[in-house]
């Protein structure tokens, strides 16, 4: 495989497909009018035209979230390549601890994945509000400094408060408002589940790379929180994706066609309480990545239909 698509990490992109998906299916049926920011005379936001979703919009911040995806992929090889942190590693290779490709070159591609998504996002911004240039910075900011600068959160803990943030609620609510101009209260549960699978593949590759971890100082919540508490986390994550269907289910009743991915999510669970270590965790990563997905599919055709 082409080693830029190796650092590329393609296995992590539903992460950037789902909310997306989900945030674009939460905006269907949902006239341009309604919303949380600006009130007319009924209560409402009143736009020009009253039309539904833009979906040129939804289009780029499919674009925003995927470049920020990679962005973020590239940005941690770099960073954690230059430290040392990546020396010895359990799961798949990395360009620059591998000696695939040069530390310079790395950090130019995870600047240009930045580049492409801030210029998708600028065209969203300047067609809809500005305020979407202060959420894109801070998405840029928080994927360099995941790894990056001279104090990394990702190094304390605090790797999945970032993508339960960028990678559920502002992807999810940020696609609902490009495409309606409009934040819903079902776009905000949408975003919680989606963070919480994005989460999810996140503590499975941390709870691999404990040991290694470890060693390097590099204290992710994995770290913190101990190996058998990390495992029930994972099952934690899961679960409260779907019961948040549950609860989405009150405004649109066929979101509970999500649980048609439930099935998918035995055999990942199962694998890690019973104590899979090392290389055993990444299938699961991979199986938990395909969870995701066909969650996101099946809860986007519901929430269409439902619409």
């Amino acid at each position: 495989m082409n080693r830029w698509l190796i650092g590329a990490r393609l296995r992590t992109l539903p992460a950037a497909v789902v909310p997306v998906a989900l945030g674009a299916a939460c905006a269907i049926d949902v006239p341009r009018e309604q919303g949380w920011f600006g009130w007319g005379s009924e209560g409402v936001v009143v736009s020009a035209d009253g039309a539904g979703p833009v979906w040129w919009r939804v289009g780029l911040a499919l674009v925003v979230s995927l470049a920020l995806q990679v962005g973020v992929n590239y940005a941690n090889d770099y960073s954690d390549g230059v430290r040392g942190t990546d020396d010895v590693r359990v799961g798949p290779a990395r360009l620059v601890a591998g000696g695939l490709a040069s530390p310079s070159s790395v950090k130019k591609a995870a600047f240009a994945a930045f580049g492409v998504a801030a210029v998708a996002g600028l065209a969203i911004a300047l067609t809809t509000s500005l305020w979407l240039l202060a959420a894109g910075a801070a998405s840029i900011a928080a994927g360099w400094f995941y790894t990056g600068g001279s104090r990394p959160y990702g190094y304390m803990g605090l790797g999945e408060i970032f993508v339960f943030v960028f990678f559920g609620l502002v992807a999810t609510v940020g696609t609902t408002y490009a495409a309606v101009e409009s934040v819903t209260s079902l776009s905000v549960l949408m975003g919680c589940a989606a963070g919480a699978l994005a989460c999810a593949l996140l503590v499975i590759n941390n709870l691999r790379d404990i040991p290694t971890d470890r060693e390097v100082g590099k204290l992710t919540l994995a770290v913190r929180l101990g190996e058998q508490r990390t495992r029930w986390f994972f099952v934690i994550l899961i679960i409260a994706a779907f019961a948040l269907l549950v609860v989405a289910a009150f405004d649109r009743s066929l979101a509970l066609i999500g649980f048609a991915a439930a099935p998918l999510a035995i055999g990942p669970i199962g694998v890690v309480l019973r104590g899979a270590k090392g290389t055993e965790l990444i299938e699961v990563l991979g199986s938990t990545g395909r969870l995701q997905l066909a969650f996101g599919l099946a809860t986007t055709l519901g929430l269409v239909i439902g619409a």
